[in-house]
């Protein structure tokens, strides 16, 4: 059956993991055919309300969709780990809890990267992966942030305007559907997740900077993820570089490159009906 519930309805639900963490997390979609369920990892200083209601419910319809909020983050307990190694480690503690023996993951930026290390470490669990608006570790221009995103990443409340900006491209046609992604993430007005601290938000961005470390030596990892892998990006990623993207494709064996034109960062908020279909296209293989 497909649950009545979607983004904008779903409970928040809870589980105690064996780490003593209580994970927040959504669970909802198809569950009667046998589609693998699909684990989603979240991008930077983000929660359970970040993920665009059009995306996340268009793959629901095919399969079941789980979103969590990793260690520390929003709505969980515990500390906000500042490597994505011991992310990954809580996002495994958190499928071990619920049980889930076999999945496929789609992880966004800070999220690809522990869909990347996470894949590495269980590489018997995860079946396909779907890596968005990320990057390998040690690939190029991700140490830092350009200055642009820099000034706003570190900011103790990113409004709109600064979404657009880090989110989307400079086109009016990019920040048109940016404005519209945003007012999807407000449609959802009661039970809303917990918000994100800046103690967060500072281990998230610690974290991302030691994994962008420039060596050249760690894209040799990829090649021991052999499950499918769909890399996707916009065309002028500023906050991951999409020359990332690119890096990966090259790297990973069993890899399939989508590029979407006239986007940025959050191109599967731009075109959340176009990168569903690929996605379930892809994961229905």
């Amino acid at each position: 059956m497909t649950t009545k519930d979607g983004q904008l309805t779903a409970p928040n639900l809870t589980i105690e993991a064996a780490n003593g963490v209580r994970y927040a997390y959504r669970r909802f979609g198809r569950t009667d055919s046998a589609a693998t369920p699909l684990v989603c990892f979240v991008h930077y200083r983000a929660n359970l309300d970040n993920w665009d209601p059009a995306l996340v419910d268009a793959l629901a319809a095919e399969r079941e969709v789980i979103l969590m909020d990793n260690v520390g983050v929003a709505g969980s307990s515990g500390k906000t780990p500042d490597t994505v190694a011991e992310m990954a480690h809580g996002a495994i503690a958190f499928v071990d809890a619920l049980k889930l023996a076999r999945f496929d993951i789609l992880g966004f930026s800070l999220g690809g990267f522990v869909a990347q290390e996470f894949a590495l470490m269980r590489p018997h669990q995860v079946r396909r992966l779907v890596l968005a608006g990320t990057g390998p570790q040690g690939g190029e221009g991700m140490h830092m942030y350009v200055p642009e995103v820099l000034e706003i990443a570190l900011r103790e409340k990113i409004d709109a305007e600064a979404m657009l900006t880090i989110f989307f491209e400079k086109t009016e046609s990019s920040r048109a559907k940016g404005r519209e992604f945003i007012q999807r993430l407000r449609l959802r007005q009661a039970n809303r997740d917990a918000p994100v601290t800046m103690d967060t938000a500072n281990a998230h961005i610690t974290a991302i900077s030691t994994w962008g470390i420039p060596d050249a030596s760690k894209l040799s990892r990829l090649a021991a993820i052999k499950q499918p892998t769909l890399v996707a990006n916009g065309d002028n990623d500023i906050m991951v570089p999409t020359t990332n993207s690119y890096l990966m494709a090259r790297h990973l064996p069993n890899a399939q490159l989508r590029i979407y034109p006239d986007a940025g960062h959050a191109f599967l908020f731009q075109y959340p009906q176009e990168f569903a279909a690929d996605v379930n296209r892809f994961l229905g293989r």
